[in-house]
C-alpha cells in the first residue's frame, strides 16, 4: 500500500485543504491502494524528517514532490502513475 502525506498547517488553510482533496481524488482516479494522511507542518517528526520550509507539501512514499504549491488532480495522477 502506498503512503501519501499532505503536510500543512493546523487548522488547515484553504491551500492545504485543496491539496488534500486533490490527492484523494487522484488516488481514486488511478485506482491504487494508498493511505492519504494529513500531517502538521510543525510536528517535530515532520520537521526532522523532511525539513520543509513551505506548506502545503505533498510527500509520496517518503519523497517530497511538492512544496508551497497546490498540484491539480491531473498532475498528482501523473506522479502516482510513475
Amino acid at each position: 500500500m502506498m503512503c501519501i502525506e499532505v503536510v500543512g498547517l493546523d487548522p488547515p488553510c484553504e491551500k492545504c485543504s485543496e491539496l488534500l482533496e486533490n490527492t484523494k481524488k487522484a488516488v481514486k482516479v488511478v485506482g491504487i491502494e494508498a493511505t492519504v494522511e494529513k500531517k502538521w507542518t510543525l510536528a517535530p517528526e515532520i520537521r526532522k524528517r523532511y525539513g520543509l520550509l513551505l506548506s502545503p507539501a505533498l510527500i509520496i512514499e517518503g519523497m517530497v514532490v511538492a512544496q508551497g504549491k497546490v498540484f491539480k488532480t491531473e498532475r498528482i495522477v501523473a506522479l502516482l502513475k510513475d
